[in-house]
């Protein structure tokens, strides 16, 4: 039996190995055991007891050299090559990442964890600037090797991977305070003329146009944000997670809408390249390592979570 035997379904396992040189292996790797089982000395026991599929056999050498060059072009050993890992960051989202325009420097919660996961793969970090509407796209064209926490999503899971969840969020409304008074509960913002700001790219986009549909939608781009259209009096309501409600409370006036339960619960991770399991098991793995250590129970104190 001749390698040109493999059928083509079983050489689908070699999509996305573009590079002739790892093709050449696959077929270097193959061909010695095709000489093998083509020798006409060969002799099998009695009643075929044993069979030697080649067809089986080289399927299982091409996966092994389809896994070497898996390794040799994930992301871990880019990162490990080069000594940087590059992380997506938004820079919007307090207390989870905020940018110091004046130093163009970061901070908050996810900043100390992309800090301390650079640190133990002994390399530097990089933080790449990025918005929510781009920010899948931005690993799945390897602008950056995995960004800061973002709400795991059917939507986004069709395009990119997810580390494991860390934390979870939930969504409420908010007014300014001056305004409290005017809204009680949920159906009271799914009003004609009642304006909800958003940004647009966000999940929170989709969850304003699902549970407020009556109300006016009113979408900006990052950086701008919902809570500074309400701060400024051109809108009269955003969204936003519990985690980054609360500082704002502190720093703005705002106030929960009265009566509005949370809703969405909903687990945080980072975005990772789909496809580079090799880079989402380290990942994973290292978020389970920190957390027995009690890490993320720390950083969680530290800012406030």
């Amino acid at each position: 039996m001749s390698y040109s035997n493999i059928s083509r379904t079983d050489l689908e396992l070699s999509k996305g190995i573009s590079n002739c040189a790892a093709l050449s292996r696959i077929a270097c790797l193959c061909q010695p055991l095709n000489d093998f089982l083509s020798h006409e000395n060969i002799i099998l026991p009695p009643g075929n007891a044993v069979l030697v599929d080649f067809k089986a056999a080289s399927i299982a050498i091409l996966g092994m050299a389809l896994t070497g060059a898996a390794n040799a072009q994930s992301a871990l050993n880019e990162i490990l090559s080069s000594g940087v890992l590059k992380v997506g960051t938004t820079g919007d989202w307090n207390p989870m990442t905020v940018r110091d325009p004046a130093t163009n420097s970061y901070k908050g919660f996810d900043i100390d964890i992309m800090e301390e996961l650079a640190k133990d793969l002994g390399v530097e970090v990089e933080f790449v600037p990025t918005d929510w509407k781009t920010l899948v796209n931005g690993v799945v064209a390897g602008q950056y090797h995995i960004t800061g926490s973002a709400s795991i999503s059917p939507a986004r899971m069709k395009a990119a991977g997810f580390s494991e969840s860390y934390i979870s969020v939930e969504i409420v409304p908010f007014t300014a305070k001056e305004n409290a008074g005017k809204f009680d509960g949920h159906e009271a913002i799914n009003q004609t003329g009642v304006k909800v700001a958003t940004t647009l790219g966000t999940t929170f986009e989709k969850l304003v146009r699902t549970w407020y549909p009556n109300a006016d939608i009113k979408v900006v781009e990052a950086p701008a944000r919902g809570y500074q259209e309400v701060l400024a009096g051109r809108a009269d309501v955003f969204i936003t997670s519990n985690i980054e409600g609360s500082t704002l409370e502190e720093k703005f006036g705002v106030a929960r809408v009265s009566n509005a339960e949370a809703r969405s619960p909903t687990p945080i991770a980072m975005l990772l390249p789909q496809t580079d399991q090799v880079w989402i098991n380290y990942v994973n793995n290292w978020v389970k390592v920190k957390e027995a250590k009690g890490f993320f129970e720390a950083n969680k104190a530290k800012w406030g979570l």
